[in-house]
């Protein structure tokens, strides 16, 4: 018999929908007051101290704003694969909200400031042998560095 499960999430509330697989949107909030977006989603405005926020999808693409390659294991409580790999880790400018994200490349020739990116799903760990799914930038296809 084969048993099917919804993949689990490091974070549920990061995600629109945690079972959209490879489609998933970042949760993000809009302030209707003044337009600011942020991430993740909270319920007041960081700006103007609206208390009405809308729930949004953010895009799945954007530009490398900054980057760097963490070359050590995380202290706990944080988990990720074993072994351990360094890993990338950047802000990606969604155009109205930064955001930090793990990066698929761990290579700093492989990546450059303003470098097109997408939205992925990657595993962040195994609990039990299950992977743990979080998300990650990783370059475009149609780019280079």
């Amino acid at each position: 018999m084969t048993t099917t499960t919804t993949p689990r999430w490091v974070d549920e509330s990061l995600v629109v929908d945690p079972a959209a697989g490879d489609a998933v949107e970042l949760a993000g909030a809009r302030c209707p007051a003044c337009a600011t977006t942020t991430f993740p989603y909270q319920v007041g405005c960081p700006r103007c101290g609206g208390d009405s926020m809308e729930h949004i999808g953010l895009p799945t693409r954007g530009t490398l704003w900054s980057y760097t390659v963490q070359y050590f294991e995380p202290k706990p409580p944080y988990r990720g694969l074993t072994p351990f790999e360094p890993y990338g880790v950047g802000y990606v400018d969604l155009g109205g909200v930064c955001v930090e994200s793990r990066l698929t490349v761990n290579d700093p020739g492989a990546m450059s400031l303003g470098m097109p990116v997408e939205l992925v799903v990657i595993t962040a760990f195994l609990d039990e042998g299950q992977p743990v799914l979080t998300f990650a930038f990783a370059p475009r296809e149609d780019s280079t560095p």
